[in-house]
């Protein structure tokens, strides 16, 4: 359900991307030091984004250095972390194992199981820190869980779950700012489980797998519909963004905002036509 809250590299300059890969490059060494490769195998572009943006807003201080990976094992890597990377890798590992308790549950997938009795002895200690967002992720994905088990046809319902437990996520400390970081989160949340539902739609029906779009797949204003639902989703949480007297990253979270989110949704959009035109 991750890997839609990106950076439109194209329309970046180099700069900024090479900043924002140094975030991503300490999260995912934050990831591997604190919980192992299972850890690490666990960090999503989603995540990152809350790096910057907490890390915008709070400007705490940065720690920097380099660091070689699977992916670079030759050429080590720039990277930046504070305290933020360590609550965002905290709540990345959280919310990974029990999207993959939630999938076996609902689906039997073997291999979601399996990696979350990797991930288990660590969620231990984190469910003791953090218990309250602990409880409110858990009871909004089983509710999510018993909507999509009643194939519940109504988005906003369903994709409100999955919002209310990224919102959790989003609310890194009780002050003048979590009204809004709740609100980013809510609404962002909701769009990740728009865009997963379109992105998942044809897979889904042929194979007889609930989706929320399923009746309304196939029909002319289908793209657009849903464009519409993700545009309400996007205006709110651009709305909230901008309340927030965020100076660090800013050009790079505009660029996440108004224009990488809508990567994905274009990239299926324009497969989906070709397939139509070639019949």
């Amino acid at each position: 359900m991750f890997g839609y809250i990106v950076m439109n590299k194209p329309e970046s300059r180099f700069r900024e991307y090479d900043e924002y890969k140094t975030y991503y490059c300490g999260l995912c060494r934050e990831l591997k030091e604190r919980f192992g490769v299972p850890g690490q195998i666990s960090i999503s572009y989603d995540m990152t984004f809350l790096v910057l943006l907490l890390d915008g807003l709070y400007e705490p201080r940065t720690s920097t250095g380099t660091s070689y990976c699977a992916i670079h094992p030759f050429r080590k890597q720039p990277i930046k972390k504070s305290c933020v990377t360590d609550y965002v890798a905290d709540m990345n590992l959280l919310l990974t194992y029990y999207k993959c308790m939630d999938d076996w549950n609902d689906e039997r997938k073997a291999t979601r199981l399996a990696y979350a009795g990797v991930l288990q002895s660590k969620v231990k200690a984190l469910k003791e820190k953090y218990p309250e967002k602990t409880e409110k992720l858990v009871s909004g994905l089983a509710e999510l869980s018993a909507l999509e088990a009643k194939e519940e046809r109504n988005i906003d319902l369903v994709s409100g779950c999955f919002g209310r437990i990224l919102a959790e996520i989003m609310a890194y400390r009780n002050d003048m700012w979590e009204t809004s970081l709740r609100k980013i989160g809510f609404y962002l949340g909701k769009f990740i489980y728009i865009m997963d539902a379109y992105d998942d739609v044809e897979e889904d029906v042929k194979k007889g797998l609930y989706n929320p779009f399923a009746e309304r797949f196939g029909q002319p204003d289908f793209p657009e519909y849903v464009k519409s639902l993700m545009l309400l989703m996007m205006s709110e949480v651009g709305r909230e963004f901008e309340k927030l007297p965020v100076l660090r990253h800013a050009d790079i979270l505009r660029n996440i905002l108004y224009s990488g989110v809508w990567c994905r949704f274009a990239e299926i959009t324009g497969e989906r036509e070709k397939k139509q035109e070639k019949k």
